[in-house]
């Protein structure tokens, strides 16, 4: 909502309410010719919390039992006590941290520990990461073609309607480890893509050329044995148990954006799914 590199004076008599708002979180400032302007100081929430993330993890809250006050925290990362609220929120829902009235933030150092959480969407380069490995992309392609009924019940479209099938295959240590097929309605495309460009996350991809962001996704778990194709793809034996995640993923709106079928090879990966009562 605010990503322009400069924010006129106007906004400030035209919409009050948001530029004292984004004054208040220091996400805009003033420049010398009195314009707001983006703060390049100020990390997006998502990088501060997987930075807070990493600081409970490795870093200089290793080996704490809570977080320092609100105050303390907002002052070091640079932010306000509201911005940090949001982030810390995100982070209880999570499971990362519990706030208790009268204690503080708990770090739940039993969560915070957990490799990969698949309850929590993480990009398959970052997964592999976390796992221990050194993660590559050594193979990608792209076909299009017709749905067929299958991918057509996925991307609510009629049978036949024109797709694009990116398919990628991930290594861990040079090893093939995963192998995901994704699948988008042609016609969301806004403008011509590039064989170069294949090989970044399709969350990417989708924001890039199609301007769509997912929201959320519906997966199905399911263990499967390897075919012959899949057995070529990631090099292993037919027969080979396999995690499949069968992926649906949605617009903010519930539209469906796109269909992605996915492999894992099962002794390279840690899954981990975290429940909490609501």
């Amino acid at each position: 909502m605010y990503n322009s590199k400069s924010l006129c004076f106007n906004i400030l008599r035209k919409h009050s309410r948001i530029a004292a708002e984004l004054l208040k979180e220091g996400i805009v400032v003033f420049d010398k010719g009195m314009e707001l302007v983006m703060n390049a100081k100020t990390e997006p929430t998502g990088v501060l919390r997987l930075k807070l993330i990493e600081e409970m993890r490795t870093g200089r809250f290793a080996d704490c039992d809570r977080l320092p006050r609100e105050t303390i925290l907002s002052e070091q990362y640079g932010i306000s006590r509201t911005h940090l609220r949001d982030i810390l929120a995100q982070l209880e829902r999570e499971g990362f941290i519990t706030r208790r009235h009268g204690v503080g933030t708990v770090i739940n150092r039993h969560v915070v520990q957990v490799k990969n959480r698949m309850d929590i969407e993480t990009e398959f380069l970052d997964m592999i990461r976390n796992n221990g490995h050194d993660p590559a992309v050594s193979q990608v392609s792209i076909y299009e073609e017709c749905a067929d009924p299958v991918v057509a019940a996925k991307l609510q479209v009629p049978v036949g309607t024109e797709v694009i099938r990116l398919c990628r295959v991930c290594t861990a240590d040079d090893r093939p480890a995963l192998y995901c097929e994704d699948v988008v309605e042609k016609s969301r495309l806004l403008k011509p893509y590039q064989g170069t460009e294949l090989d970044k996350p399709i969350f990417w991809f989708l924001q890039e050329f199609c301007h769509i962001d997912a929201y959320m996704d519906l997966t199905n778990l399911q263990a499967v044995l390897a075919d012959e194709k899949l057995a070529k793809i990631l090099e292993i034996p037919v027969g080979t148990p396999l995690l499949h995640m069968d992926e649906v993923d949605y617009d903010i709106e519930g539209n469906v954006v796109f269909y992605s079928s996915q492999y894992f090879v099962n002794d390279l990966f840690e899954h981990t799914v975290l429940r909490k009562k609501l």
